[in-house]
């Protein structure tokens, strides 16, 4: 199955700009994959990744998903040593040739690996609190994943929502004394407000230096925390085990860490025990794979980050499914609230949560019916040879 042209798509709505690839064959055979790089910034720079990383393997035969990853690998020079924009690129292309395999064989692609662990996986909700900026609105929004039928919430405690419902993570490293003050007392409240059978997990993104960290940890350590999320900037790595030794509670790192050599680095920390590949920017559906078999070794669970379209949802869902070391898997069911969100699929795992788990489809490919009425005004670009 030669491939004919790559179409690239810039997807811009609802607060979030997915970055979506098309790849078609000369068979007539299409598939999907995404970059990992729907908010903050990013989305014109992998567009333009997308675009490069085309006219290396238009012409090249489909079916050869691990050879087009390995020579876009090696050639893309920057793809080594890790990066967002690189490795989101590389990962929208190889989700996008699994999905043309599947396709063409008329499988799901969880079965030309292996087949499914599992049929189902648990999920958590996260966006659900974005609007509010107080304590007890922030902490009461947790009424409604609640009343849908999660049991498991993340949240940002220390987070500055914002009025149009985006809100800004911490900058330098520090919150004054009252935005600290309003960030142990939301996790408090959350607690008080959800009972004691309810999964909390906090996302700190890598925001405090060490002496509001441990004060914040210490606040947390007895309300019953699944787990702290990026304690300390992604980067820094050696302070991972000192950290973890100062708080009883599991540390879950691995959203911004990238390809099999960066999970090592994370792993060998010894300090987390939840790891959190994105399987549209760590390299791809077996890159995640295989980190997550590296994870399995370290009697490390994954808990795949998943912030992006509907198109990404389905491919984590495949993902969490094929991993025995699967712990949940994060979907923000409350995106389409916005009125400008593009519904990118026509079939989002996020309306299929059913008391907190959403089951695996056996559509063939990645299971993701991509709308393309919805998708077609933001196509950025048709390559082909």
């Amino acid at each position: 199955m030669q491939i004919k042209s790559v179409k690239i798509y810039t997807v811009e709505g609802g607060g979030l700009r997915p970055v979506l690839v098309e790849i078609v064959t000369k068979d007539g055979v299409s598939g999907f994959g995404e970059a990992g790089v729907a908010y903050g910034y990013g989305a014109s720079a992998v567009a333009g990744m997308l675009k490069d990383m085309a006219a290396e393997i238009i012409g090249r035969d489909a079916t050869q998903i691990r050879a087009i990853w390995q020579d876009l690998y090696d050639q893309a020079f920057w793809s080594k040593g890790g990066g967002a924009i690189t490795f989101a690129a590389l990962s929208a292309i190889e989700l996008a040739l699994w999905d043309v395999l599947g396709q063409a064989l008329s499988l799901p692609v969880h079965r030309l690996l292996g087949g499914p662990v599992r049929r189902s996986v648990k999920v958590y909700a996260n966006g659900w609190n974005h609007e509010h900026d107080d304590v007890v609105r922030w902490a009461k929004a947790a009424a409604r994943p609640l009343a849908d039928g999660y049991t498991s919430l993340k949240a940002y405690p220390l987070a500055h929502e914002l009025p149009d419902g985006t809100f800004r993570h911490v900058s330098a490293r520090a919150v004054d004394d009252g935005r600290f003050r309003r960030a142990v007392e939301r996790v408090k409240a959350l607690r008080a407000e959800v009972g004691p059978e309810v999964e909390l997990m906090l996302d700190l993104s890598g925001g405090l230096c060490d002496d509001q960290l441990i004060r914040f940890l210490d606040v947390c350590a007895g309300l019953d925390i699944t787990w702290i999320e990026e304690p300390l900037d992604p980067f820094n790595l050696s302070g991972l085990p000192r950290i973890a030794a100062r708080t009883g509670i599991s540390i879950a790192a691995g959203e911004r860490v990238y390809g099999r050599a960066g999970f090592r680095n994370l792993l060998d920390t010894g300090a987390v025990s939840i790891i959190m590949p994105d399987i549209g920017n760590c390299g791809g559906l077996l890159e995640a794979v295989q980190i997550a078999g590296m994870a399995d070794t370290h009697n490390v669970r994954v808990a795949p980050h998943n912030c992006a379209s509907s198109l990404c949802s389905s491919a984590s869902l495949v993902l969490a499914c094929l991993l025995p070391n699967t712990m949940n898997l994060e979907v923000y069911p409350y995106f389409s609230d916005q009125n400008s969100y593009v519904p990118v699929t026509e079939n989002p795992p996020e309306r299929e949560v059913r008391n907190g788990y959403v089951a695996l489809p056996d559509l063939p490919g990645l299971g993701a019916v991509v709308d393309r009425a919805a998708i077609a005004p933001f196509l950025a670009a048709d390559l082909s040879n």
